[in-house]
């Protein structure tokens, strides 16, 4: 199956990572000398992706201005003589889609995608991504492992696997023997955890799972937002079939500072050796 469009949604306040994140965007935290959304951008393009509709917040800039050309930047390097430096400030070969996602109401992930559902062609899946973590692999791209699962139909999420002590803080996968999507288990305990494997919001939607995604966001929910989760499980409350997949890179996370200080120091201990 041939999937060639991924929403990645970066609208967050990234509250958990205040006062840093009241300038800079959430997806724009560093790995290394690289934002963290730029990961799965890469891995997005290395899976055969050709458009990227990336869903933002009202006050938005920053992702905007670093996948645009730069200009003047250019003309410096290539004045200095620093031409080897080009391909580092290059916008990748990839069409972007800026989608704004309003600050008031209820928003959510569900409402992210559903607000790109009405750009997708009839009959056409997507890739559904977070623009805040990645997994980093060194042997081939894991969203091509994601599109490759649900290449017979049906949608896939992609799942990693962490020790039993931390799944408290995580929603669950449990899965059934086929390694379908049954179920996801909002942080229960060590020992009441159906599976050792978490969901990292790293999905691929058929179009129903899409268009059941759009529907959602016309029920009224009184507080709180619109989950992913919903649609997913209505999706295969009525016979759809999701692929669990679990991840085989390392799973990298800016969402806490305890999180992204660990891949940090991962990335740059890979980079010495």
């Amino acid at each position: 199956m041939s999937i060639t469009k991924a929403v990645i949604m970066v609208a967050g306040y990234g509250t958990r990572r205040l006062p840093v994140t009241k300038t800079i965007e959430k997806c724009m935290l560093p790995f290394g000398n690289r934002p963290v959304v730029d990961y799965t951008v890469q891995d997005c393009i290395a899976a055969g992706i050709t458009d990227i509709y990336f869903v933002v917040s009202e006050q938005s800039t920053q992702i905007r201005d670093y996948y645009r050309t730069n200009i003047d930047l250019k003309d410096y390097l290539m004045r200095n003589g620093k031409d080897n430096l080009l391909p580092l400030i290059a916008p990748p070969d990839v069409k972007f889609h800026y989608v704004t996602q309003p600050n008031y109401g209820n928003r959510g992930t569900a409402d992210a995608v559903g607000r790109v559902a009405p750009m997708i062609p009839e009959g056409e899946s997507i890739v559904v991504l977070g623009g805040d973590d990645c997994v980093y692999s060194e042997t081939g791209s894991e969203i091509a492992r994601l599109i490759e699962a649900a290449s017979q139909g049906g949608s896939a999420m992609m799942g990693i696997r962490v020790e039993r002590e931390k799944l408290p803080s995580y929603g669950v996968i449990e899965a059934d023997e086929a390694g379908h999507f049954v179920s996801i288990h909002e942080k229960p305990s060590a020992e009441e955890a159906p599976s050792d494997m978490i969901n990292i919001s790293k999905y691929v939607f058929d179009y129903k799972l899409l268009k059941l995604t759009e529907a959602y966001l016309e029920t009224t929910i009184t507080s709180g937002e619109y989950l992913i989760t919903e649609p997913i499980n209505h999706y295969v409350s009525a016979g759809g079939a999701m692929k669990v997949v679990p991840a085989e890179g390392e799973y990298l996370d800016s969402g806490t500072l305890e999180n992204w200080v660990h891949a940090n120091n991962w990335l740059f201990e890979r980079m010495q050796g």
